[in-house]
């Protein structure tokens, strides 16, 4: 009988079963022209929309020094670059709820507007649209039942399977990625999933983590070598 693929985390004898997700935005129909407006939505849209400007930034890759959506607005359309610099540092994996998250959202912009003028309306067709998404998760064609095999599969992995396995993952399996559950299950146990686990990924992009990914993999299959020698 051929080993069950699960995506995620299995027992050693499954192999990690790689999948890839497609995400189609859709507005949510609200837009704020100013930090009163921003924060009066924040407090009232659905938590799929807090996530969406926060989380799945890291899917669409980061654009400059901004960690999320609402950090890149306050910098570049408000001109309000101490604002942008306070939201970015808000580390949305750290939270354990959107609700959390949202109140510290709320409260960084409550301070700003404490210590500074309200630098008031953005131009026309520079709002902040509030948005959603859609996501559609879908098998990608490689899996792995070996270190060697999941050093492969990373390397042709898409750039949303990145995201899907290890961004994606912490929303779902307990604050967790895949990948260090998986391998936590292989020979190689617990010394390298801990590796990979402490990747923070607030830090990093999704090209970052499969270097790092790969990195780690290649120096635990390197020991293994020269422990057979």
């Amino acid at each position: 009988m051929e080993a069950q693929c699960r995506p995620g985390a299995g027992a050693a004898k499954n192999p990690f079963c790689f999948n890839q997700c497609i995400k189609l935005a859709k507005s949510t129909g609200k837009k704020a022209r100013n930090l009163s407006e921003l924060m009066s939505l924040i407090r009232i849209v659905p938590e799929t929309s807090i996530y969406h400007h926060t989380y799945e930034y890291y899917f669409k890759g980061r654009a400059l020094e901004y960690t999320n959506d609402f950090a890149h607005w306050a910098g570049e359309f408000l001109e309000a670059r101490v604002l942008g610099d306070n939201l970015s540092v808000i580390d949305p994996f750290a939270h354990k709820s959107i609700k959390s998250l949202r109140n510290e959202l709320l409260n960084a912009i409550e301070a700003f507007l404490l210590n500074f003028p309200n630098p008031g309306n953005v131009l026309p067709g520079h709002e902040f649209y509030f948005m959603d998404t859609v996501t559609f998760i879908f098998p990608a064609g490689l899996s792995a039942s070996s270190l060697e095999e999941f050093l492969s599969a990373i390397g042709q992995a898409d750039a949303s399977s990145i995201y899907y396995h290890f961004y994606e993952a912490r929303s779902r399996v307990s604050c967790a990625d895949d990948f260090s559950l998986w391998i936590s299950s292989t020979p190689a146990g617990a010394e390298l999933a801990e590796k990979i686990s402490s990747i923070d990924p607030f830090m990093h992009s999704t090209e970052d983590i499969r270097q790092l990914l790969a990195g780690y993999v290649e120096e635990e299959l390197g020991k293994e070598a020269a422990a057979a020698r």
